[in-house]
């Protein structure tokens, strides 16, 4: 098996959609810290996972100064933006995404 694993710094706001009180229901920035894991029994035809630079293009270019309320379709949260970004990558099993100094939301999947 092989693996890859890339780490991107992504400054965005986001609003969240809460039922209860909070001031993360205003709208709001933070300079996230995202690492996308990615692995493959075979490589490409490139001898790659997946491409870094395809990783970074999908995700830096949607996602960086960006309205995350604009780009994803659930409400904005670290644990759905992890999600969100996982499907956006081929090959993609594990995403963490932190949001602020110990705070880390990670999907992977099952």
């Amino acid at each position: 098996m092989y693996y890859i694993s890339k780490r991107l710094e992504i400054s965005a706001s986001h609003k969240l959609d809460l039922d209860y009180p909070s001031k993360c229901t205003n709208m709001h920035g933070h300079n996230w810290i995202v690492n996308i894991h990615c692995k493959s029994k075979e490589l490409n035809h490139n001898g790659m996972v997946t491409d870094f630079s395809i990783i970074k293009d999908k995700i830096m270019n949607k996602l960086d100064h960006a309205n995350i309320n604009d780009v994803i379709p659930l409400n904005p949260t670290a644990e759905n933006i992890a999600k969100w970004i996982c499907d956006q990558i081929s090959n993609c099993y594990k995403v963490e995404v932190q949001e602020s100094e110990g705070n880390i939301a990670i999907y992977e999947l099952d």
